[in-house]
């Protein structure tokens, strides 16, 4: 399992008793486009992508919207996606540049399915492409459910704003959340993933820094394994009812709990916010049963 896992998964892997799981797990990891999945993409409204600024090194993740069918497998390794990101958007400049290593994850709140899949990006006319490098899907642990959406014309996104620290009403959104996702990267590699919980599973303690718990997932450990060897993270969440979006880059490290579990402590460097960033207009959430009843 060489190719799947570099040390610091295998550290952590380890020190939680679960690297046969995780090589079990890991034998879904492969470089094509099935069919199942070439259809599931192109029924998201929603794709997360995830990379490193080309000019700075700053580590982002930021969400796409479109019609369904604006995502879509063009070959057994390649996915294509039509139209760019915001000209506002950290990552803007990453997804101009021929070669940049992304990573991407759709995930559906209806049915509670999600898939990455991971490459290298060449701009297109309409937008770009990913050859694919590595491709798998999670299980539907701590997604919540979210039964359906509207798409609103409403002007498009409001001004985006940019700070060193988090604002108060920042900080008060992110301890409201049940949804967020996480870009980390590992020798140019780049992962993005999905985190859920209950409202109160991130807590903002301080205008500077967050945390959360790490609930036990599919055994991979690739987001907190790309951290022990580099920090730089980036975090996005996506008001679910406003489309809303903020976006935080800085550094990330795990420390171990009082009661032997994960937290993870990430210290911003930037914060990016948008009103109305993605037209999607979702539902309530019915939250996952995988949640655990308490956040800290």
């Amino acid at each position: 399992m060489t190719s799947v896992y570099h040390a610091g998964s295998r550290a952590l892997q380890d020190r939680a008793g679960v690297r046969e799981t995780a090589d079990h797990v890991g034998l879904a990891i492969g470089a094509g486009i099935k069919p199942v999945a070439a259809a599931f993409l192109e029924l998201q409204p929603l794709l997360v992508l995830g990379a490193a600024d080309p000019s700075t090194g700053a580590v982002w993740a930021s969400p796409l919207a479109g019609t369904p069918g604006f995502v879509r497998a063009t070959g057994p390794r390649q996915m294509s996606v039509t139209g760019g990101v915001r000209p506002a958007d950290p990552l803007a400049p990453a997804l101009a540049t021929e070669g940049t290593q992304v990573a991407t994850i759709a995930l559906d709140p209806r049915t509670r399915r999600r898939m990455r899949l991971n490459g290298r990006l060449r701009p297109t006319a309409r937008g770009f492409a990913v050859a694919a490098e590595r491709v798998f899907a999670n299980c539907p642990k701590y997604i919540q459910r979210r039964q359906s959406y509207e798409v609103v014309a409403d002007g498009g996104p409001g001004r985006t704003t940019r700070s060193g620290e988090l604002s108060a009403s920042q900080r008060e959104f992110i301890e409201s959340a049940d949804t967020f996702f996480v870009a980390t990267v590992h020798a140019g590699r780049v992962e993005v993933s999905h985190k859920g919980g209950n409202p109160g599973f991130v807590r903002a303690g301080s205008a500077h820094g967050l945390s959360w718990r790490d609930y036990p997932g599919n055994s991979m450990f690739l987001t907190l394994g790309n951290l022990r060897s580099d920090p730089r993270a980036g975090l996005l969440f996506l008001d679910w009812e406003t489309g809303a979006v903020l976006q935080l880059t800085g550094e990330a490290r795990t420390e171990d709990g009082e009661d032997g579990e994960l937290t993870v402590r990430f210290v911003v460097t930037e914060v990016v916010e948008t009103p109305s960033a993605v037209p999607l207009r979702w539902s309530a959430p019915e939250y996952s049963p995988a949640n655990p009843a308490r956040a800290h």
